[in-house]
């Protein structure tokens, strides 16, 4: 399995957290420092990704000029569509409990802002898997792990507060299932839609995705994460980044 197919299939691996996180949700409420946790080492994993397998790869591909230009634009672009979707009730869509009330989603209106949250956080994720593979020398594995440690919390908070609300199983997992469709379809299009381009482009689209993820780790995951594991929270993530490391050398 290569190119568009695997592309797709990485992507959904990486979307399918969510529906993981929402079965939880439906079935089992888990320890908010548990939840908090596991996003402290997906924070650390996804700024390991952005360092070693996205920036370095955008400079060496683009060189400074592109990489930086990418980089910045990416992050402003994720800030505008970030405060779009938090002042429609999606700002603490990664948050660490399954309490509807902190999740703020609670209300029909409130889950469909946090379901497009999710989907606004998992496009850029997407799309440098979908890249990842144009070197031929396969997926990131950092970046699915580090994707899919990210996602579980999301499904998990936002379904407990659709179900809170009223909301039907079949509802609740056919938005997330249809989100991550979505990302299997992000990661194929920047497979195709960059296979064959010049490097500079590519460099381009990387570091826009990088600048978006570490942005959307700031504004959401970080600060939920440490609000629930408080002064351990900077050692997980240390130890989620060092794992992240020592994978990208060994597969390098």
């Amino acid at each position: 399995m290569d190119g568009i197919w695997a592309a797709g299939f990485w992507g959904l691996v990486g979307g399918s957290a969510l529906v993981l996180g929402a079965g939880i949700a439906w079935v089992a409420k888990l320890p908010q420092r548990l939840i908090a946790a596991v996003m402290a080492v997906g924070s650390g994993v996804l700024i390991s990704a952005v360092a070693f397998d996205l920036m370095d790869e955008a400079y060496r591909q683009g060189g400074f000029a592109a990489s930086a230009a990418g980089f910045v634009g990416g992050a402003v672009v994720y800030t505008i569509a970030n405060i779009a979707v938090s002042r429609a009730g999606a700002r603490h869509r990664k948050r660490s409990g399954s309490n509807p009330d902190e999740s703020q989603g609670g209300g029909g209106d409130t889950g469909a802002a946090i379901a497009i949250g999710a989907l606004l956080d998992g496009i850029p994720e997407s799309v440098v898997i979908g890249v990842s593979l144009l070197g031929g020398s396969g997926v990131s594995a950092v970046t699915v792990a580090a994707v899919f440690l990210s996602n579980v919390p999301e499904g998990l908070s936002s379904a407990a507060g659709m179900k809170a609300a009223g909301r039907s199983a079949r509802y609740v997992f056919g938005v997330w299932s249809g989100i991550a469709v979505a990302s299997a379809a992000a990661a194929m299009v920047g497979n195709v839609a960059l296979a064959g381009a010049a490097p500079g482009l590519i460099a381009g689209v990387t570091a826009v995705a990088a600048g978006a993820i570490l942005a959307m780790l700031v504004d959401t995951m970080i600060p939920e994460a440490t609000e629930k594991t408080h002064d351990y929270s900077g050692l997980i993530a240390v130890m989620g980044f060092l794992g992240a490391f020592v994978l990208s050398k060994l597969g390098g």
